[in-house]
């Protein structure tokens, strides 16, 4: 495909090491810049030449690694939309992501082989599983036989392939958001924030979370589009990322809170060990970082290197707060990222001017994803003229800065993931003794928030809470399941029947400046 910027890497810096995989007690796995680009055209002439079409929907899925990170370039050139899968969903949250998204083809880890099997069944569209670092099972086809006799030479495509994210909603089931704008470090809003950030083709990006993740994902696709190394933790442990960092002078990355706490709370003698003075730019995101975390990062970091963004998978980054303000600015996620308009609106739909007044918080921005994939209707309904919103409320203060104070959309952040009551509590429902339930974050000191259940059980039920957490834990990924449950006669509703979680919620964010973490 022309104009291929791994093709210009691969003459220009053929050498470079592209990408990292360094595993504790495991031999290092290096693709150089031209290693990745013949690789990658490799994989994706096998695409092309069984079958698969530039617009065909194609599944990754499998913890960080060389293979996995590289399928995503293969894509992209193969003009398809790749459609990262988390591993971590159970077999019937997997298969309906796959069957939902339309995919033909799925690249899995050896690891994983098992639970693409148990959801084939479910997938009718899938043509094709390609296994990768192991062996696969009945009916699906090795890395190697695949790539057989295919050689690396690009397949000829007239557009780069995009990325369709899946994230769940208040329908309880997930949606795929629609990008038809190309890759998001391409646009003129992405390459005005990597300036302001300060990035450069000098920079070693590591992995502090899973790659299926909008964030980490998205900033490794961007440290390769500047020529970057991307070092790939396989799975994520604190005291082996302090000796990533110091190994190779990681000198970026993207995180969640929860990693973070665990890496700054290593002990003194883990910082002695390892070198982490290269870090010269944190990304803060995926879930508000409180101030202690800050800290915390800061007496353990150098002073100017923490950046938080505010943003999501739909809209893309909307705010950035600069090191210069973490500090002078506690609460806040900053000031609108360049090219993004952030408009506030009242319960009545005015547009609200003052500082200090909360409202619903819209961006327009050419980052903004264009429609659920299906579900154009669930869209429209988050939309007000050119903005868009994911339900978030919000303040500005006299300097312009914003904060993020409450979700009118039914949301839960724990440790970094976006989880949506609404799945939860369908699947609570189809318990045979629980006649209805409610599903909310509560505060939690690790993970930021926790799930926790309000369950209604019918007359005469036999239900503790041990029977309601083994029910999720059957239809729902684990980091879904309720980690606490407490039972009542009858859920407080308003004249409609429409249940008040915030009534629910109060007792349990007594003492919290604000309902979100």
């Amino acid at each position: 495909m022309a104009d291929d910027y791994l093709a210009a890497y691969a003459v220009g810096m053929a050498n470079k090491p592209a990408i990292i995989d360094d595993r504790p007690g495991e031999p290092v796995r290096t693709l150089t810049y031209r290693e990745l680009h013949r690789y990658s055209d490799q994989v994706a002439h096998a695409l092309a030449a069984n079958g698969v079409r530039p617009g065909d929907k194609v599944v990754w899925c499998g913890q960080n690694s060389i293979k996995l990170l590289a399928f995503t370039h293969a894509a992209r050139k193969a003009g398809c939309i790749a459609v990262p899968l988390n591993y971590r969903l159970s077999i019937e949250e997997a298969a309906y992501v796959i069957d939902d998204s339309d995919a033909v083809f799925v690249w899995v880890d050896a690891a994983y082989a098992g639970l693409i099997a148990d959801a084939r069944p479910d997938t009718p569209n899938v043509r094709e599983v390609v296994v990768f670092d192991g062996d696969p099972l009945d009916g699906q086809i090795a890395e190697d036989d695949y790539l057989r006799n295919v050689p690396a030479t690009a397949p000829s495509v007239d557009a780069a392939g995009t990325t369709m994210i899946y994230t769940s909603g208040t329908t309880g089931k997930p949606k795929g958001t629609v990008r038809t704008n190309g890759a998001a470090s391409g646009t003129t809003q992405s390459k005005a924030l990597l300036e302001l950030i300060g990035y450069g083709p000098g920079d070693v990006y590591v992995t502090t979370g899973p790659l299926y993740h909008s964030g980490p994902g998205a900033f490794a696709a961007i440290a390769a589009m500047l020529g970057q190394t991307v070092v790939v933790q396989h799975h994520f442990d604190a005291e082996d990322w302090l000796r990533l960092v110091d190994a190779y002078g990681v000198t970026s990355t993207f995180s969640a809170p929860t990693p973070i706490r665990r890496i700054c709370s290593q002990s003194n003698e883990a910082f002695d060990r390892y070198d982490v003075s290269s870090m010269r730019i944190m990304i803060a995101n995926a879930a508000p970082w409180p101030y202690a975390l800050k800290e915390l990062y800061l007496d353990r970091f150098p002073e100017d290197s923490l950046w938080e963004v505010y943003g999501s998978t739909e809209m893309g980054i909307n705010t950035v707060l600069a090191p210069a303000h973490q500090r002078t600015k506690r609460g806040s996620c900053g000031r609108p990222a360049p090219h993004v308009e952030i408009a506030l609106f009242d319960d009545d739909g005015r547009r609200i001017s003052e500082p200090h007044q909360p409202g619903d918080l819209y961006v327009k921005a050419s980052s903004v994803f264009d429609t659920y994939y299906k579900a154009p209707e669930k869209y429209a309904s988050e939309q007000r003229g050119d903005f868009h919103t994911v339900g978030d409320v919000a303040y500005f203060d006299d300097d312009g800065f914003f904060y993020i104070c409450d979700r009118k959309r039914d949301m839960i952040i724990s440790g970094g993931m976006n989880i949506y009551p609404a799945e939860i509590e369908s699947a609570l429902e189809h318990h045979t003794e629980i006649f209805e339930a409610a599903v909310f974050g509560v505060p939690s000191e690790e993970w930021g928030e926790s799930v926790h259940a309000v369950v209604v059980p019918i007359p005469d039920a036999v239900l503790d809470a041990d029977a309601v957490v083994a029910h999720a834990r059957e239809h729902l990924a684990g980091y879904k399941v309720p980690r606490s449950v407490e039972f009542m006669d009858e859920l407080p509703k308003t004249g409609s029947g429409k249940i008040l979680k915030r009534e629910l919620r109060k007792p349990h964010w007594q003492g919290h400046e604000s309902g979100v973490l």
